[in-house]
């Protein structure tokens, strides 16, 4: 294979083989181009042979193969991996093969990863990605525990986070209850990722709606005119409410599977991302100061983070008309 520094790309073979049909000595033409004579040999023969064609790089690997893992074998190592979720260094010594063997074999068939496997049926999961920016929005909803004054028991411990939530509790019962849950609406364009997410208080149908009227609003700001949007099964998603709310908008409005969160997967990685970059980032000392944090996370998540599916570039980098962005 030709690399960066080679004497010889396919333009150079082609300048060998014009120089040596005018007639001059390969030797000669050789010496010229820095190559040595058997080199030189090799590629007019192969011209010869197989016309322009045998002038292109040809892959390094053997033809054959004769030691290969038998497919018996690899069909075996295969079996193991999608109806007992082993990994090599469990595999091999059930087979009797190295663990490289079985890596390399996994690697081969697209079973190297379990994340690539769906759990349940460990059928291969195929990503999938819209062309454009708004052709569909991902929509879900995370459950969090709310954080009493002074901090709840990852921060200060069981004892001290217990008294801490009793006492929020008494200080403030004649009021809206701070213990309990908060619920974060979040909305996820599939091809850029651009996120918006909210903390609510509740996961019911007027609110979900409510959500979605200022996550669209968040959207059309940044120039993206949505098309659809996917949601689980949830009660909220199920309401009339929410679905009104989405055709206003001329928005169609399509559900997952029941038990298939891969369908919305983009929105529960984003959950996950969420929980480890925002919500246990850091010990916070209440539940407003938390929700407050929410704000900077999603600039930071949208404008300056590194997608891995993105090329290493941030969601807004692919917001076609966000100033000053990529297109």
């Amino acid at each position: 294979m030709s690399h960066r520094n080679a004497r010889l790309t396919v333009h150079g073979r082609r300048i060998l083989v014009e120089r040596v049909q005018a007639g001059r000595p390969v030797a000669h033409v050789a010496a010229e181009m820095g190559i040595s004579r058997p080199t030189a040999h090799k590629w007019i023969r192969r011209w010869r042979a197989e016309g322009d064609a045998g002038l292109a790089d040809r892959p390094s690997r053997p033809g054959t193969t004769p030691h290969r893992t038998p497919a018996s074998m690899e069909a075996k190592v295969c079996r193991l991996r999608t109806e007992r979720k082993l990994g090599p260094a469990r595999i091999g010594p059930i087979l009797g093969l190295p663990t490289s063997t079985v890596h390399r074999i996994l690697t081969r068939h697209g079973l190297n990863r379990l994340a690539w496997l769906d759990r349940p049926t460990a059928a291969i999961v195929r990503r999938y990605e819209r062309a454009r920016p708004g052709e569909l929005v991902h929509v879900d909803i995370k459950k969090l525990g709310n954080i009493p004054d002074g901090g709840g028991w990852r921060v200060v411990g069981r004892t001290a986070g217990d008294r801490n939530r009793q006492a929020t509790t008494t200080l403030r019962k004649s009021s809206t209850p701070v213990i309990g849950y908060s619920y974060i609406h979040s909305a996820v364009d599939d091809h850029s990722r651009l996120a918006y997410s909210e903390v609510l208080t509740d996961e019911r149908k007027e609110t979900a709606a409510g959500f979605w009227t200022r996550a669209n609003a968040f959207f059309a700001a940044h120039g993206i005119t949505v098309e659809r949007v996917l949601t689980d099964n949830g009660s909220c998603y199920k309401a009339k409410l929410f679905t009104q709310t989405l055709a206003a908008a001329g928005i169609t409005h399509k559900r997952t599977r029941p038990y298939r969160p891969q369908t919305n997967g983009k929105v529960e990685r984003f959950n996950r991302t969420l929980l480890e970059e925002w919500a246990y980032l850091r010990p916070y000392t209440s539940n407003d100061e938390r929700t407050a944090a929410l704000a900077d996370f999603l600039h930071t998540y949208n404008h300056h983070r590194s997608h891995t599916a993105l090329g290493g570039m941030p969601p807004i980098s692919r917001v076609n008309n966000a100033a000053g962005q990529y297109t």
